[in-house]
């Protein structure tokens, strides 16, 4: 997909979102519906509306709830696999693309938090042979897309060829020119973030994925989240959908994403990711300023906030509640990941479909039914 048209998905996204939480007992009453009184009564109705809006769109789809670091629902629609008729259950793999990114930002804050990274110094510090640019580019710029580091080009998003290693993979945009002087505008960037997978294997010692593997996903039980390995057969894997008109569904293009682990190579579930995200509800997995700068908006060099911390976006509901989220846009794979620390809720929906099923309908699903339920508690 090329960059505009990414953005621009990732932008109508987090729009409308932002326009749900602020609408979403006007909802309510114009459907002619009081608002859910118990979980069982949000999981049915957002059951009931994903047959009838999500499911139709895409080939299968999966969605989870966490209340208090519980999962209250999980539940899989539709097919893994059309011809083979395969059904999605909970343990079925999606690719979450730019889902990736929080999920990344986990395993950053650690070498953070150990003294291992330090995130205003020079990204030549842990990746000595990476380009001057001219001005320095520091790795919270990187995570917070201030850094005017490029997204894609036409073709990129449909790279089918292995790359051996995070570092080749920087070889696509290393030598490019910054879209802007660094600190002085929000351009959302992927391949900023697969420079922060080599600061991290720099500053760690480690290999990115194995660091990743120890570090955050053994650790949060994420039993189910793993590279998007082409060459590697995977039976709990999705298979990966498009469409052509009028509705039919087809095989997505065939894509190595190993250019991109940190940035938008994962695979994981919806139990999976409601289970990071509790972890970042309160203090444990990570220190409580830690979780602060995570969940704080980045600013440009004149001042104004960006609405995106270090590897998350950052809104508010109408009673002025944050919520912290992330989207992710993949070939042949959408995901949304919501976090409402006030209410202890966490929700995570994935497809296996290029054109995400979730952007209009999400704030019904997601907002309408139990955020506001147990924002009230």
């Amino acid at each position: 997909m090329p960059r505009r048209s990414r953005f621009s998905y990732l932008t109508s996204v987090v729009l409308l979102l932002t326009a749900a939480i602020f609408t979403a007992q006007w909802y309510a009453l114009a459907q002619g519906l009081s608002p859910p009184k118990t979980l069982p009564e949000a999981v049915e109705r957002a059951r009931a509306l994903i047959k009838e809006k999500f499911a139709p769109k895409v080939p299968g789809l999966s969605v989870a709830v966490a209340v208090e670091g519980k999962i209250v629902w999980s539940e899989g629609f539709g097919f893994a696999d059309l011809e083979k008729k395969t059904a999605v259950t909970p343990t079925t793999r999606f690719r979450i693309g730019s889902v990736s990114k929080p999920v990344t930002a986990a395993g950053l804050a650690l070498l953070v938090e150990r003294g291992k990274l330090d995130l205003d110094a020079p990204v030549q510090k842990y990746v000595p042979d990476f380009p001057d640019k001219g001005a320095m580019i520091t790795t919270r710029m990187l995570a917070g897309h201030l850094a005017g580091i490029r997204h894609y080009k036409e073709g990129e998003f449909l790279l089918n060829k292995p790359f051996k290693n995070v570092r080749e993979g920087l070889t696509i945009f290393e030598n490019d020119p910054l879209v802007a002087p660094p600190g002085t505008k929000f351009v959302y960037s992927t391949y900023g973030w697969n420079l922060i997978s080599a600061v991290m294997e720099g500053a760690a010692k480690q290999e990115f994925l194995a660091y990743m593997q120890k570090s955050v996903f053994k650790r949060l039980g994420m039993k189910n989240t793993r590279p998007d390995n082409a060459s590697t057969d995977d039976p709990q894997r999705t298979h990966f959908y498009d469409s052509r008109p009028p509705g039919e569904f087809v095989s997505a293009p065939a894509v190595d994403n190993s250019y991109k682990w940190a940035g938008g190579g994962f695979l994981s579930t919806p139990e999976d990711l409601v289970r990071f995200g509790s972890a970042h509800l309160q203090p444990g997995f990570l220190k409580k300023e830690t979780l602060e700068m995570l969940f704080t908006s980045q600013r440009t060099s004149d001042g104004k906030e960006t609405g995106y911390g270090i590897g998350w976006s950052i809104l508010a509901d109408a009673q002025g509640h944050r919520v912290m989220m992330h989207t992710g846009g993949s070939v042949g794979g959408t995901s949304v990941l919501l976090l409402h620390p006030d209410s202890k809720v966490v929700v995570a929906m994935v497809a296996n479909h290029s054109r995400s099923p979730f952007s209009k309908d999400a704030r019904e699903a997601i907002v309408e039914f139990f955020v506001p339920l147990l924002a009230k508690k």
